[in-house]
């Protein structure tokens, strides 16, 4: 399993985005290690974790990394400290500060301190030797052979943080820092977090969708991973989308009398939640026809501020208002596909993310595969 996901994440098939497949390897017990200057290599390796084949993230995954940059930086392996990073891999700064944000250099002191520390190294000059007036102090880390970054990123930080006195990342922040650097979701599900929203407004988990019975309405949540328009034969539209929560896949289609309600929200938000009917296909295959979908983002930071009663409100509101007819107008590219009609009302892709710090970190980018006639 390590083995294959290694593969799948190096050359990237394309029909899910990458962080579906860590969320399957999560699923599936394989652990997961984040970037690591003294072990990671360019592609992405397996290693053994505790007895447990393991996929140590690539170098390559980093945001902004460039050929040579990976190639000095495991020509050079291992580091002694930050200052020897520094000086012989020679990262640019934001490369630096995103090493150091994501975990990356964590075998020498704390996330937060080494990004100071990154700061002073930029303005002393990469020949100062660290020596600079006014230089952070860095503990003793030591040797850093047979360091290991964990997917949790947070060993090696708690000793550090008792000599500077800098906080910790949370677990909100260290998710944030792995968007963003990696775009994957490597110590825990984007979800995660929230599950007790999704308790008590009766979400179903995917992974129990499929002991229930035909016809069963439900509530799915997810992060959008794909979404589908395909031209079929009578002329109509149909969505097909893929929401992926902590617990697996769960598949939606959302027919022409659903997209006045549904379509603009199912096309624009990275988070979604969806109400629609459990339709079973013979022998296992089951999925969701959506009649109602709001944006998870919206809900969640409502939920922080009124609690369950005030989403309650919002999704009762919600499906009591009129549906909207699909408007009689269409996008058509040169070789003639016609595009969905809600295709265009937003930049494809925007997160409406407000109070996020993990998706806050995004800047537009989404997670989700789109076909012709998607938004995105």
């Amino acid at each position: 399993m390590a083995a294959l996901l290694a593969g799948l994440l190096t050359h990237d098939p394309g029909m899910y985005h990458k962080r579906v497949l860590a969320a399957d390897a999560r699923r599936h017990g394989v652990p997961l290690l984040l970037p690591a200057v003294n072990r990671s290599q360019v592609a992405h390796i397996i290693e053994l974790v505790s007895g447990k084949w393991g996929v140590q993230i690539g170098l390559a995954q980093v945001r902004g990394m460039t050929e040579a940059e990976s190639g000095r930086i495991v020509a050079g392996q291992p580091y002694a400290s930050v200052e020897d990073f520094w000086q012989r891999a020679r990262p640019s700064r934001p490369l630096a500060e995103r090493l150091a944000w994501v975990g990356a250099l964590s075998a020498f002191g704390s996330r937060r301190e080494l990004l100071l520390k990154v700061a002073e190294l930029h303005r002393s000059g990469r020949g100062a030797g660290g020596s600079a007036a006014g230089q952070l102090p860095m503990a003793d880390t030591g040797s850093t052979e047979g360091a290991r970054d964990t997917c949790s990123g947070t060993e090696g930080e708690s000793a550090a943080d008792a000599v500077t006195g800098l906080p910790a990342m949370d677990a909100s922040e260290q998710l944030a820092a792995e968007l963003d650097v990696l775009g994957m979701d490597i110590s825990h599900h984007l979800l995660d977090e929230h599950r007790s929203l999704l308790a008590d407004i009766g979400a179903t988990p995917a992974a129990d969708l499929a002991g229930l019975r035909h016809g069963s309405t439900v509530l799915v949540a997810g992060v959008k991973v794909a979404t589908q328009t395909p031209p079929i034969r009578s002329g109509k539209r149909v969505i097909f989308a893929t929401l992926d929560d902590p617990t697996g896949l769960s598949d939606l289609a959302f027919f022409e009398d659903s997209h006045g309600r549904c379509a603009h929200t199912v096309f624009h938000s990275g988070l979604l939640l969806v109400r629609g009917t459990l339709a079973r296909r013979p022998p296992r295959a089951f999925s969701i026809t959506g009649t109602a979908a709001w944006n998870l983002a919206e809900l969640i930071d409502l939920y922080r501020e009124g609690g369950p009663a005030a989403v309650a409100d919002r999704l009762t509101r919600a499906e009591s208002t009129p549906r909207r007819a699909v408007p009689r107008r269409t996008f058509t590219q040169p070789n003639g596909y016609a595009l969905h009609p809600w295709a265009d009302l937003q930049p494809p892709g925007t997160p409406a993310s407000a109070g996020l710090p993990a998706l806050d970190a995004l800047d537009g980018r989404s997670f989700h595969h789109a076909s012709p006639g998607s938004a995105g």
